[in-house]
């Protein structure tokens, strides 16, 4: 069978001739850049800045209104009187009171209460105070007093009463059953008296129900704490030392009996030592 020739141009049909020459991809044309919110911004800020002003001149227009109005205003009339005060038993009543005299008249929103609390701490008898403000006029005040733990000298024909923190208080009308504590003076810093009467309070605690046996509690020597007490007619002055207060003091209850049988004059006993009650001379 004779063989069939193709002739052309010289290329096979599909077949390109080769040129020398790499196809690259097309090169995309640069977006333009968006535009900046130039506008929006603007009537972000300036909607902003109206809600801004609007509120400053409504409450400053609040403002005017809680200070002027007569309907917030303190009044001290003895008939409808928009003070109160609880919580007063030895403090004057008067005197916390007279702490407001300045806020009579005036709003309740100008009242400073932490001014007016510093300043009812400084009234006798009283430790703390909590003042409330109640809309539209109503000013409460709840006075927190010191309560007496001991008297203590003050001269030869004088007491005074002091609390647990070292502050001593004026006369009072109330009978107080209280220890006398010795070794504490008026002249003392705060810091001092404060120390030596929470040792005292350590061993009346310490003591428990015992304690209200005892008639005065001298801290002279902080580390030798001293109880007296009357014991069939006449008084006896225990040595305690600085701890175990219960279990020397129960010693002595214990051996009581004994030691009056014994030495029936002494006056003070020394309690420190464990196996042993040393009389003092």
């Amino acid at each position: 069978m004779p063989r069939k020739s193709y002739q052309g141009a010289g290329t096979l049909p599909g077949i390109e001739p080769e040129t020398g020459e790499i196809a690259r991809p097309r090169a995309r044309s640069p977006r333009a850049p968006a535009e900046f919110p130039w506008r929006r911004l603007i009537a972000i800020v300036s909607a902003f800045a109206v809600f801004l002003l609007a509120a400053l001149y409504t409450m400053n227009r609040l403002e005017k209104f809680l200070i002027r109005d007569e309907r917030f205003a303190l009044t001290a009339d003895d008939d409808h009187p928009t003070l109160e005060v609880t919580g007063v038993s030895h403090a004057s009543r008067r005197a916390v009171q007279k702490v407001f005299d300045n806020d009579a008249g005036r709003s309740i929103y100008l009242l400073p209460l932490a001014d007016r609390r510093a300043m009812l701490r400084t009234v006798d008898w009283v430790k703390d105070a909590t003042v409330v403000r109640l809309w539209p006029n109503r000013v409460i005040v709840k006075v927190s007093e010191r309560a007496p733990v001991a008297f203590i000298t003050v001269n030869a024909s004088r007491f005074a009463l002091i609390d647990e923190d070292g502050v001593i208080l004026p006369p009072a009308p109330d009978r107080f059953t209280l220890p006398v504590l010795a070794g504490v003076r008026p002249p003392d810093p705060i810091e001092q008296r404060r120390d030596r009467v929470h040792r005292m309070l350590r061993l009346t605690r310490d003591l428990g129900p015992r304690a209200a046996q005892i008639s005065e509690i001298d801290v002279s020597d902080p580390d030798n704490l001293k109880v007296t007490e009357p014991r069939d007619g006449h008084m006896v002055t225990l040595l305690l030392g600085d701890h175990d207060f219960s279990l020397r003091y129960q010693n002595f209850v214990r051996n009581y009996g004994e030691i009056k049988r014994r030495l029936p004059g002494a006056a003070t006993l020394d309690m420190r030592l464990e196996d042993r009650i040393t009389v003092v001379e």
